[in-house]
């Protein structure tokens, strides 16, 4: 497995594996129901076009195995990370962990003093187990359905 930069080619693999992601792994979370409303399969044009601008906006890093997409991760300029998403038959084998650290040594570099993001109840532990503290419990709608998440942070100590 390597991490790369995002490439713009990498946008369609990569909104796939969001779906594929979300409705396989987060389901022991979640229900249909919610999955449904978070990753709805009438959205994936929309994505396509809206994520490729945000990737290219933010710092993104893609992991990869034999030329195959299987993790992507990106932030903000600000400290803000959006998405972070392993392929559900690649889970537990340090993917995660590979481009987190590349994302906050990415930060570190430019000087942010803290991360944020809001976290599935699936990837929670996974946050808290690298120093994310949860800084409130959310309650999110997504098309009428509402899905809990949790807005976590972590400061930064420059290298």
């Amino acid at each position: 497995m390597r991490t790369r930069v995002f490439q713009s080619a990498d946008i369609n693999q990569m909104v796939s594996l969001f779906y594929e992601t979300v409705h396989a792994v987060n389901a022991r979370d979640y229900t249909t129901e919610q999955l449904n409303a978070w990753a709805p399969k009438d959205e994936m044009d929309a994505k396509l076009i809206n994520w490729k601008n945000s990737f290219v906006r933010n710092i993104t890093y893609i992991a990869e195995t034999n030329d195959e997409i299987v993790g992507f991760g990106d932030m903000t300029q600000n400290g803000y990370l959006d998405r972070l998403f392993v392929r559900k038959d690649f889970q537990g084998q340090g993917i995660a962990t590979a481009l987190m650290n590349r994302l906050e040594s990415e930060a570190r570099k430019i000087g942010l003093p803290q991360i944020e993001t809001e976290a599935s109840i699936t990837a929670k532990p996974f946050f808290e187990r690298r120093g994310y503290q949860v800084i409130e419990p959310q309650t999110v709608e997504r098309k009428g359905i509402t899905l809990v998440n949790f807005k976590m942070s972590k400061r930064l100590i420059a290298e």
